[in-house]
């Protein structure tokens, strides 16, 4: 880690010169910086910011995703990457990496245990973000996403003035009256800072109905596209709450990956098409991610979910089993449309996660798995659910149509 200057508040002394030599040489190395933002708590910046990470990283850019949410990192349950710790050397520590094209910093993977509170002020806090951009061996990257607490505090303008005046800010909100006045004054905040603003994003825009797809609204809507006019900014559009979005913040898989056709995710593909525009990559639609399994035949409310098994019941870590239970249910009728068993090739780093996308698996349930495996399905474009607590494939399929799976802690520490 680096040695910060403490014996003088200029700037002008050699350690401030050396320091700022050493961040300048980081941040050449890094074409866009985008900073997600918002003067409300509450309103999904986590969540925007770490799905705008993801379909980056899946249009082929290499991307850093920094949580600078000192009192509340949520981006290591967000990717589930909870219990991680980066590798630390004496003067560089390396970020984690989610995927081939994504690399993670966050306070929350040093904090020992969740019941831990961090007590700092500002002085401390914008040691620590220097140090996460500094410090942090990102390497050469196309994009940087910076996932910032709510307010115009310290963590924000930390992260504004170290990134530099060409950090662009993202602005998050949702449609109520009660957000939109705390949001303006991220605008101001910006601009005050002299940094420009990529657009603003209205969250929770109505309510996409899980049985039919109609989205529907909860809040009068408009309010974010409302305010973009008014401080003259651009607009990059809604995102309709979805339930599975909450599902799938609380359990750990990326939503934009996993649901692809949904309303929720072609809205972040369009709000994440202007930022691919900056690196002269315009793509249409939200980026799909890259797999080796075939495309799923007939209606495409069908899905198979591949289920390790031993003795015709849930093997609780996959790694284990003695075959993999292929159950092919149709989601939208919420019934089995069959069950095939498999045995799969020897236990070797790699070679599962390979294996079942190439039996056309969208989704593995099992009760224990490694975060780098995960990692591995992740990038295969398998979704995994970890924490199953046993049963019959048949069972756990049916649970999981009917929303009543249960699921707990992932057995696998490793």
């Amino acid at each position: 880690m680096s040695e910060q200057c403490s014996s003088c508040s200029s700037g002008s002394c050699d350690n401030c010169g050396n320091a700022d030599e050493k961040l300048n040489k980081t941040l050449s190395r890094i074409k866009h910086k985008i900073v997600v933002l918002s003067g409300k708590g509450g309103v999904g910046k986590s969540t925007v910011a770490t799905n705008i990470a993801v379909a980056l990283s899946l249009a082929g850019k290499r991307v850093g995703l920094l949580d600078v949410d000192i009192h509340g990192p949520s981006v290591p349950r967000l990717l589930s990457l909870k219990g991680e710790k980066p590798h630390v050397e004496k003067n560089y520590m390396e970020p984690l990496q989610w995927s081939s094209h994504l690399w993670v910093m966050s306070l929350g993977f040093m904090i020992p245990s969740d019941k831990d509170a961090v007590i700092w002020r500002g002085p401390v806090k914008m040691g620590l973000i220097r140090q996460f951009i500094e410090d942090v061996a990102w390497g050469d990257l196309d994009f940087l996403v910076v996932d910032c607490p709510p307010g115009t505090g310290d963590e924000p303008m930390s992260a504004m003035q170290l990134l530099g005046q060409d950090a662009q800010g993202i602005i998050v909100t949702t449609p109520q009256g009660v957000a939109i006045d705390d949001v303006r004054r991220s605008v101001t905040f910006c601009e005050q800072l002299g940094n420009p603003i990529l657009g603003m994003v209205e969250n929770m825009s109505g309510f996409v109905c899980p049985k039919c797809n109609e989205v529907m609204d909860i809040f009068p809507p408009g309010g974010g596209e409302a305010l973009a006019h008014e401080m003259h900014v651009n607009f990059l559009g809604r995102i309709p709450i979805d339930p599975e979005i909450v599902r799938a913040g609380d359990e750990g898989f990326i939503y934009i990956k996993t649901h692809h056709e949904s309303e929720a995710a072609k809205a972040l593909g369009r709000i994440v098409k202007p930022i691919l525009a900056m690196s002269g990559s315009l793509q249409d639609g939200t980026p799909a991610p890259t797999t080796s399994k075939p495309p799923t035949k007939g209606d495409t409310s069908t899905m198979k979910i591949a289920i390790p098994s031993a003795n015709g019941l849930l093997c609780m870590h996959f790694g284990h089993c003695e075959q993999f239970a292929m159950v092919s249910i149709d989601e939208q009728n919420k019934t089995i449309l069959g069950t095939e068993f498999l045995t799969p090739p020897p236990h070797e780093p790699g070679v599962l996660p390979k294996w079942v996308a190439e039996q056309g698996a969208d989704l593995v349930i099992t009760g224990g798995m490694g975060a780098r495996a995960q990692s591995l399905f992740t990038e295969a474009g398998v979704k995994v659910l970890v924490g199953a607590k046993g049963g019959s494939p048949e069972e756990l399929a049916t649970a999981f149509m009917n929303g009543t799976l249960q699921t707990g802690q992932n057995i696998c520490d490793h």
